[in-house]
């Protein structure tokens, strides 16, 4: 989807009032409670994943802890990070798919140390100094429609991708989507974590931009228009939302790319300015408890499991360790945004 000059203009202007203006609250997307409203104790949980997938898992944790109820926010990953580093808000523990942005937390002083069997179980590009774990793994997949693709060869890696819409433009024009990173923050780690690996990436984005490409901010708006027939093709999708919205036999398709395909790590922490930290804490180590894990890969979010990453050749886990802050640092970011723009927004 190109970006008209006016939209851009507007979005700068937007950015000088933001900056020039005092500090407004964070924008959250769904907030809801579990448990009784006279609980002596409320446990608040900052996320970023849908209520509808973590539901499961809070109703069991209160299951266990009488007298407690839980307050579960949602917001985007760029939000979460702003309500803990520019407004201290009072969340009990944060859940993040913004890795980068959880470890610029993490590294910046704003999450408390916490030591438990859990955490000391996990691999160690699953933990970081004792502050930021990793409770699941999903990998970050391309979604593709058979009937768009009809009398094309079925791509296996990202230069087919490539070679396929070079090859065949009018077929994708306006119908090829991904992440806006200038939106999410899933959205620019992935963009520069494939940048990180591979120079198919650069091509693989000036190739679609040439294409009239739509831009997202979040997976299931890419799985929504891929199965309204807006789209016949949609890149760094997180694959837990799109493997149960795309079943085996219909005309979505999910490909992990056989170049390599990312794996994401779904992160938590417990926040410095958390009121509850003792229940923060609770909470994770349930989170990485075997009855957890469980819950969590029944809600599809895969658990922690280092044997299905070796077993995955093409499976690139994105660590937990310092390379993460390489982009987060702000002039990198905007120099970053500066070229991916270039490739895939054309005036």
């Amino acid at each position: 989807m190109r970006r008209p000059v006016l939209a851009r203009a507007l979005r700068a202007l937007a950015l000088i009032l933001a900056l020039t203006a005092p500090a407004a609250a964070f924008e959250v997307e769904e907030q809801s409670r579990f448990g009784p409203d006279d609980a002596p104790r409320t446990l608040r949980i900052l996320s970023t994943t849908d209520t509808v997938i973590f539901a499961p898992l809070l109703e069991r944790f209160l299951a266990d802890q009488p007298g407690l109820a839980i307050d579960y926010v949602v917001a985007a990953s760029t939000e979460v990070y702003a309500a803990l580093h520019d407004e201290a808000a009072a969340f009990d523990i944060a859940v993040s798919s913004a890795m980068d942005l959880q470890m610029k937390l993490a590294n910046d002083g704003f999450a408390r140390v916490h030591r438990a069997p859990g955490t000391l179980a996990l691999p160690p590009w699953a933990r970081w100094r004792d502050q930021l774990f990793a409770f699941a793994q999903e990998p970050v997949v391309a979604i593709l429609s058979r009937a768009g693709f009809e009398g094309l060869p079925l791509p296996r890696t990202r230069s087919d991708l490539v070679d396929l819409m070079r090859e065949n433009p009018d077929r994708f024009r306006g119908r090829v989507g991904t992440y806006d990173p200038n939106l999410s923050g899933a959205g620019y780690l992935f963009a520069t974590q494939d940048a990180r690996q591979s120079d198919t990436s650069w091509r693989l984005a000036e190739v679609m931009g040439a294409l009239q490409p739509r831009l997202y901010g979040a997976s299931g708006d890419m799985i929504r228009d891929l199965k309204a027939g807006r789209l016949i093709l949609a890149t760094n999708v997180l694959g837990s939302y799109a493997v149960p919205r795309l079943p085996p036999g219909g005309d979505g398709m999910v490909l992990e790319p056989a170049d390599y395909t990312h794996v994401l790590l779904r992160t938590a922490l417990i926040p410095r300015t958390a009121d509850a930290p003792d229940l923060g804490a609770a909470f994770l180590d349930f989170l990485l408890s075997p009855g957890g894990q469980r819950l969590i890969a029944a809600a599809g979010l895969p658990a922690i499991d280092e044997a299905a990453l070796v077993a995955g050749q093409h499976l690139r886990p994105i660590r937990l360790d310092p390379g993460l802050l390489v982009f987060v640092d702000p002039l990198k970011r905007r120099r970053f945004l500066d070229e991916w723009s270039a490739a895939m927004v054309r005036d």
